[in-house]
């Protein structure tokens, strides 16, 4: 805590500087799409937006959040800043040119196994251990690298698919790296570099979101969202790392993994449940559709602010669950977080049977919802 007030100052030089870059640059970036027509394809099925919007939101968050970053990463001497910062200039390219033309899913994914490997291999953000997590600790080198690059890749997109309306991505995306940036706040001097890069992209995305919320003025993009997520996801892998038991003597977080897993809950569940669902009714788990969360509670009759409001508060209610109950051990922890979630899964999937069927009943979420080829609505 004393490290925390120490740099107080320093954090909101770093989380404003980012707002405002981002905010500022906005009206031009709108002002530049609407002079050359870049606009987001009204006609996609799974967009509600009547209006032509631009999806180059992403361009500011990578801007304001690249800037600041290299201007306070000099005062705290810290060189994987480099390979973070480099990663995410091939993402902003590949995000870039996604949001206007397009990309191969190939290309894509070649280029976000490129990002990954240079940040597990030359900026060491690589899982050690498992932490208990299925009875498994530490892990080689070999395999916690394969392990982590998987793990990047998949948050890295779980934030893409999260992005369905207005406001949702960033807003998860500024309880996620504001809350990674207050742990590594009150942690250890080697914490700090962390603190800097979380806050830097929290300002980022609440300057993004003064025009994103409803009714949106311009979109993130496949630009802003991986970004997003791959912060994030490095930011999880370093907290946890940093309070390895075993490795620190008194770790300022116990469970970090089970921690790390509720503060990105809501992509990292929503992400898994739809892959799920899509190959057990033999579907590519690529394809695109409406059985998102968001999706499902708009079909519940919930407005863009009421979802943000729900999904919200439910977040920061798991991190709360999630540090007050640390010392349960991570295997623990992790199960009731999913099992919560599995659980809520369930209510909601049985109120959208009852609203479509007055016979629905709890077996018909198994049996006709989870296992049947005919519906996708669990």
């Amino acid at each position: 805590m004393d490290l925390f007030a120490g740099n107080l100052l320093y954090y909101f030089a770093i989380t404003g500087l980012a707002f405002l870059l981002s905010m500022m640059g906005i009206p031009s970036i709108i002002h530049i799409a609407i002079k050359y027509r870049l606009f987001d394809d009204a006609e996609s099925h799974r967009k509600l937006h009547r209006l032509q919007i631009s999806r180059l939101g992403g361009i500011a968050i990578f801007c304001s959040f690249t800037i600041t970053i290299l201007l306070f990463a000099t005062t705290v001497d810290y060189q994987a800043a480099n390979f973070l910062i480099t990663s995410c200039i091939i993402l902003f390219g590949l995000g870039l040119k996604d949001d206007l033309y397009g990309v191969n899913p190939a290309t894509k994914f070649l280029l976000q196994m490129v990002v990954a490997v240079i940040l597990v291999v030359l900026g060491d953000f690589r899982l050690s251990s498992l932490y208990g997590v299925f009875f498994l600790w530490e892990v080689n080198v070999l395999w916690g690298g394969l392990f982590s690059i998987v793990l990047i890749i998949f948050v890295n997109n779980a934030f893409n698919l999260i992005d369905g309306i207005d406001g949702l991505a960033g807003t998860i995306g500024v309880i996620s790296t504001l809350s990674f940036g207050v742990f590594f706040a009150i942690g250890n001097g080697n914490a700090l570099p962390y603190a800097f890069i979380a806050f830097a992209m929290t300002g980022a995305i609440a300057g993004f979101l003064v025009y994103n919320y409803s009714p949106a003025k311009i979109f993130m993009g496949d630009t802003g969202a991986l970004l997003i997520g791959l912060v994030c996801v490095i930011l999880a892998i370093k907290f946890i790392e940093l309070n390895k038991i075993g490795l620190i003597p008194n770790p300022n977080f116990y469970s970090a993994p089970a921690i790390a897993v509720a503060v990105l809950l809501i992509p990292v569940f929503d992400s898994l449940r739809v892959f799920i669902i899509r190959i057990l009714h033999k579907k590519s788990p690529f394809t695109g559709d409406r059985n998102h969360i968001h999706h499902r509670l708009q079909q519940l009759g919930f407005s863009t602010k009421k979802i943000l409001i729900t999904l919200s508060i439910f977040n920061i209610g798991m991190i709360f669950f999630a540090v007050t109950l640390q010392n349960f051990g991570n295997f623990v922890l992790i199960s009731l977080l999913f099992g919560i979630c599995i659980i809520l899964n369930m209510i909601i999937t049985y109120c959208l049977g009852k609203q479509n069927n007055a016979q629905y009943q709890i077996k018909d979420i198994f049996f006709k919802d989870t296992f049947s080829s005919k519906k996708l609505e669990l």
